[in-house]
Parts: C-alpha cells; sequence; structure tokens
C-alpha cells in the first residue's frame, strides 16, 4: 500500500502539469478588419486567428439583432492548424438596416487536450443605402489639357469622393457642411471618346453612388518639335545622371534612361505630392508668369530627340519652358505652401508649391532655391533663380501646374477671365446653394 501512494502522487503531479501546461496556455487571438463603425453586405469583413501555442480548434461566428442570433460562419480546423485568415459575408445574416452584433468564439488544442477559447464581441451598424449627389454647377467647358471645377454636395460622411476619368481618380474637397469641390482635369493623353468624368462619392460603409456632369469638350491639338543632341549636350547629362544609371555605357544611352525611366518615375511623384494638398483655395486671382520671358516650349508639345540624323526618343514635354537672363530670379505664381523643395531627377533642383484643392505650381532647372518644404508663401515672393539643373540644355525656368498631379496647361491659370468664368466663379456662385441642415 505503501508503494502505491507515492504512485499515485507522481501521476496526480504529472496530470496537474499537463493540466496546468494546456490550460497555461494563451487562448487564440482574434482580430478582425474593419471592427467597428458602418459596413455594407459588400464590406470586405476580414477574421484572422493566431495560436501562440498548440492548434485552432472550432470556429463560430455569430450575428444578433433584436431577438435573433444567425451563425454566418462555422468552422472545423485540422489539427496543427496554427494561423487561419477568414472573409465574412454579411448577406448570409439576414440583417435588417441598423445596429448589430458580430459575436466570434475561436477554440483552441494542444496535445489531443481542449484548451483555452476566446470570445469577443463587436457592435456594428448596417447601412446599405449609398450616399445621395447633387452636383450644383451647371455647365463645364473644358479644353483638352485643360482643367475646371465641379462643385456637389452629398448627404453623409464619405471614405472617397471626386471625379472618376476613364481609370483616373481626382479627389474632392469638404468646402464646409455637404459641400464639395473638385478641380479635375482633361488631361492631354486621354482619348475624347474615353472622356466620360463622374462625380463618385463612397460612404463609409462602401456604398458607392455616382452622378454626372453636364460638360463641353473643346478639342485642342498640341505642337511638336525636333531636338538635335549634340555630344556636349550628352556629356552634361552623363555627367548629372550616370550614378543612377550604372548600367548604361554611354551618354546616349545615360540620356534615354533619364529621359524615360527617370522622367515617369519622377511623373510618378507628382501624384503623391498632389495629395499634399490643403482642402480649401490658397490662392488668389490670376497667376503670375515670370516677368520678361520668352517661351521655349509649350504644354504637351512632342518632342523628337535626333542624334546624328537618327531619331533616338520621344516624349511628351508637359509645362512651359521660360528663358530670361541667366540666374534670373522666380517669382511664386501665387500664394501657397511649399511641399517639395530638392532634387527632382529630370527638373533638377525644383520647386512645387500647394495652392488647395490640389492645384500646384511646379518651377524646374532652378540654380538656387530660397524655400524650403512647409514655408509659405506669397504670390511673388522670390523662391530662387532660374538654372540649367536637370535635363535643361540651358538656363531657363521650367514651370508647370499638376491636378492632383495630372499636368495641365498652365496657359489656362494665367488668364484672369478664365479663372473667374472656370474656377472662382462657380465657388462663390454656389457658396449659400447647399440644402439647410434639418
Amino acid at each position: 500500500m505503501k508503494s502505491i501512494v507515492p504512485v499515485m502522487i507522481l501521476v496526480l503531479v504529472i496530470v496537474a502539469a499537463i493540466l496546468g501546461y494546456v490550460w497555461g496556455t494563451s487562448a487564440p487571438s482574434i482580430e478582425l478588419k474593419p471592427s467597428e463603425g458602418a459596413v455594407s453586405v459588400t464590406t470586405p469583413l476580414t477574421l484572422s486567428f493566431k495560436a501562440s501555442r498548440g492548434s485552432l480548434k472550432q470556429l463560430a461566428v455569430t450575428v444578433l439583432q433584436g431577438d435573433r442570433a444567425v451563425p454566418v460562419l462555422l468552422k472545423s480546423y485540422a489539427t496543427g492548424t496554427r494561423e487561419s485568415r477568414e472573409s465574412l459575408n454579411l448577406a448570409r445574416g439576414g440583417l435588417n438596416e441598423g445596429p448589430f452584433t458580430l459575436k466570434i468564439a475561436i477554440g483552441g488544442s494542444l496535445s489531443g487536450f481542449s484548451g483555452r477559447s476566446t470570445t469577443r464581441t463587436y457592435t456594428m451598424t448596417l447601412d446599405n443605402t449609398p450616399p445621395s449627389i447633387s452636383v450644383l454647377t451647371t455647365a463645364h467647358n473644358i479644353i483638352r489639357g485643360g482643367s475646371g471645377l465641379v462643385v456637389y454636395t452629398v448627404n453623409e460622411e464619405t471614405q472617397r469622393t471626386g471625379v472618376v476619368i476613364a481609370d483616373r481618380f481626382f479627389p474632392g474637397y469638404r468646402q464646409g457642411g455637404e459641400m464639395y469641390a473638385c478641380l479635375f482635369p482633361f488631361p492631354y493623353d486621354l482619348e475624347p471618346d474615353r472622356y466620360v468624368p463622374r462625380v463618385i462619392a463612397v460612404d463609409k460603409a462602401g456604398n458607392e453612388r455616382t452622378a454626372g456632369i453636364n460638360y463641353h469638350l473643346i478639342m485642342k491639338s498640341f505642337s511638336t518639335d525636333r531636338l538635335n543632341l549634340s555630344d556636349s549636350f550628352l556629356e552634361k547629362i552623363a555627367a548629372e545622371f550616370k550614378n543612377k544609371f550604372p548600367q548604361a555605357l554611354t551618354p546616349l544611352e545615360i540620356f534615354q534612361k533619364a529621359n524615360g525611366d527617370l522622367r515617369r518615375q519622377n511623373v510618378a511623384s507628382l501624384y503623391d505630392f498632389g495629395r499634399r494638398t490643403s482642402p480649401t483655395p490658397l490662392w488668389q486671382g490670376v497667376f503670375l508668369r515670370m516677368p520678361n520671358a520668352a517661351p521655349l516650349g509649350g504644354f504637351a508639345q512632342t518632342r523628337f530627340y535626333l542624334y546624328k540624323g537618327q531619331q533616338v526618343d520621344r516624349q511628351t514635354h508637359l509645362g512651359f519652358d521660360l528663358a530670361s537672363l541667366v540666374h534670373a530670379p522666380v517669382p511664386a505664381a501665387n500664394s501657397g505652401t511649399v511641399v517639395f523643395a530638392g532634387d527632382l531627377g529630370i527638373y533638377g533642383q525644383c520647386v512645387i508649391i500647394d495652392h488647395g484643392l490640389g492645384l500646384q505650381t511646379l518651377y524646374g532647372h532652378m540654380s538656387r532655391m530660397t524655400v524650403k518644404a512647409g514655408d509659405k508663401v506669397e504670390k511673388g515672393e522670390i523662391i530662387g533663380n532660374t538654372g540649367a539643373t536637370g535635363m535643361a540644355a540651358g538656363d531657363h525656368l521650367h514651370f508647370g501646374v499638376t491636378v492632383s498631379g495630372q499636368e495641365v496647361n498652365p496657359v489656362e491659370w494665367w488668364d484672369a477671365s478664365w479663372i473667374m468664368n472656370n474656377i472662382t466663379g462657380k465657388l462663390e456662385q454656389t457658396r449659400g446653394l447647399e440644402p439647410k441642415a434639418k
């Protein structure tokens, strides 16, 4: 009898150790995205589970609304499953619009024993009703390569709103209450039959609605130019960009890489800068043109590059090249905030000023910059001097205008009448047309 006691004690110790190990194991973790707020039956809900030790065993997801409890996901996991990600379909719950509760229970196991479980509840709101859009501006005359403005209202909070054109999106910005304003372009490289601008609004639950815009397209052709590349120019470009393209063996190859690959990278950067904008206009009136400057190249000009009589490249020049005196002072075209001041590839030493609503001006090839990112500037304030940095053949200013990163024709913004008729006048006319709060 005495020999049995130690054995029993040993068994109890082992059992206690096993139970302590099992029940001391952390319960599986649960992560739900999104985990709060408004959702629709089409909102992708993602569940993530992880067992720190052992494995996942059984999952049960139930929706509760009123006195109804409906299972929407039941699943058993194979032994050894430590992580899982599941998609949840709320349409199976037969929910009505309004608040509901999501109950998630996940159990674990360890070495064949049932382990600890985790239960979480989330309170959310089902919203399947798309927002309402009312377009307030009535006429939009858009020149190819130019800009337009639409003012509209949306009757609820949005997660995304603006103008969609083909596969491109241009954000709208809230002006107060339910009113939004959106600057949008007629991209120079978009065929007219694909240009159908529509206002879009997506609410917090993911419901989407679009509304048409009354618009009239004005076609415009763009010039071409043939540029002969000299060896001295190619050597200058090679010296500036050889570190970026060590695989290029000749000055001509470096030029082609910079004029093509680097140009595309820089253009993509403009879309990133375009999101760093004030939601309200910072500019006042007409935009200034650099004084006493002769234009060297216009907007959307197709340039054919020739070397020793052979075409070696073709690109579209976006912006205006303006030449004055060497190292001429460069004034800010209008008031705003500097969002970039530094080296920007083909543009060389470059300043970008935000004027609000996604509208920005670009000043390239500068020899000197007297501002930095974050600085507030006034119309006419000197921000630096012209130069020949980047892909410039000689001292000049490359002046560009972008709308949410899309380059547009600067000429419109130098025209006080155009700005009044197409931009600021519309903003003024629509003030007070917003629906009154109920």
